[in-house]
């Protein structure tokens, strides 16, 4: 284990670093919401398929965690983090070239596939280099900065529409991507040394899923990630036409809405990190599972009652903001259990997450862009899933 004592400014370095990384699934997922109804417009097509392109890239960014947290604790991590940033260029800009719904949903899966090696490899690295309490700290430091790919994303996105059409929002992920890929060739040593890789193959690294499986608490903290998320991607896909389409918000608007919600998982994430040793990553948890369930199940009330789009703004986000605290203490909970096995636990805990969102998308689509209570229900049910599980599973 890399020493946490870390001198600042590296410690800074790698939390700005593994942020962005991580950001590829906010970046891929979030950078284009502003330009959905443009897309439905331009592609001939309906809400609901529109929707189903932003379940492709979740399919796509959970079925890589599959493959590349397992082979990255055999063969360690740089390699495959910039070989699948190369192919995440390469199907950005291709995205660009799209002239059908169809074509936009393929391509956006590899597109998913490709960016998934940042999410999950940038969590290993992590592992990599902290351990305990030191761990979570470090989570909510990288939460800080990943917070700005939410926040930056759709707001950065709606300036581009400004100027150009969804098209550009493809190609700018493609330019961003090739920097990225740069920081990393140039700016970041292997976290894995081969000493601690596993010796077995690609089927014997898998095998340790059976293991991860067995283990009810981390089956828990995993499942509670998993509906996190889920609530989080029901939010993403159904806040676009909700708040622009059913309360005539501006795309421009319905941006810095967006950011402000990001905003709110950065505050709470930094005081997740504060209050850890203060109080039980556990009781912390505890907290935010249950101000998320009860901020979920009034905004259901609010979103039937149809009241003014302010009450509704709020509720969300004190919703989202309640991630930054939730997937911070479980996924750091969760890792700790399984420390041997961080690339194999991450991407275990990831293609649960990302298939629960891929889930959740389509669902708040039902009511076609018209009513906002399928959203509500959705985000209230996967924070009812949340609340229970804990209890549930990992006491």
């Amino acid at each position: 284990m890399v020493e946490s004592t870390v001198a600042g400014h590296n410690r800074l370095w790698m939390a700005t670093l593994l942020g962005c990384l991580a950001g590829m699934g906010p970046l891929c997922t979030d950078l284009y919401l502003p330009a959905l109804p443009q897309l439905a417009s331009s592609l001939g097509t309906s809400a609901s398929l529109i929707q189903a392109s932003l379940t492709a890239t979740l399919l796509g960014i959970a079925v890589g965690q599959i493959f590349i947290g397992p082979y990255s604790d055999g063969h360690g991590r740089k390699k495959p983090l910039v070989l699948s940033l190369l192919i995440f260029i390469i199907t950005s800009f291709i995205c660009s070239w799209a002239t059908s719904i169809w074509a936009l949903i393929v391509f956006r899966f590899i597109q998913g596939l490709a960016g998934s090696g940042g999410v999950v490899l940038s969590r290993a690295i992590a592992c990599d280099l902290y351990s305990g309490p030191e761990l979570t700290k470090f989570f909510s430091l990288l939460m800080l900065i990943n917070g700005i790919a939410p926040i930056l994303s759709p707001v950065i996105g709606g300036q581009i529409l400004a100027f150009s059409d969804w098209q550009g929002i493809f190609v700018s992920l493609g330019l961003f991507s090739i920097i990225l890929t740069l920081a990393v060739i140039l700016g970041m040593k292997e976290s894995l040394p081969q000493e601690r890789r596993n010796a077995g193959s690609l089927k014997a690294n898998f095998i340790t899923f059976k293991t991860l499986l067995a283990d009810r608490i981390f089956v828990g903290y995993t499942l509670i990630q998993g509906f996190i998320i889920a609530g989080l991607f029901a939010y993403i896909a159904g806040s676009p036409f909700v708040l622009q389409t059913l309360y005539g918000l501006s795309a421009k608007t319905f941006s810095y809405c967006f950011a402000i919600n990001g905003l709110g998982i950065m505050l709470f994430a930094q005081l997740t990190g504060y209050f850890t040793g203060k109080y039980s990553e556990k009781q912390l948890l505890a907290f935010g599972l249950s101000l998320a369930l009860f901020c979920s199940v009034l905004l259901l009330v609010l979103c039937i009652l149809k009241v003014s789009v302010i009450f509704i703004l709020i509720q969300l986000f004190l919703i989202v903001s309640c991630i930054g605290i939730t997937t911070t203490a479980s996924f750091s909970l969760a890792v700790q259990r399984q420390p041997h096995a961080a690339g194999s636990a991450s991407g275990l805990l990831g293609v649960v997450s990302f298939i629960f969102g891929a889930i959740a998308s389509p669902l708040v689509g039902l009511g076609d862009g018209t009513t906002a209570i399928p959203m509500a229900v959705v985000i209230a049910v996967v924070n009812l899933l949340s609340y229970v599980s804990y209890h549930k599973l990992t006491r």
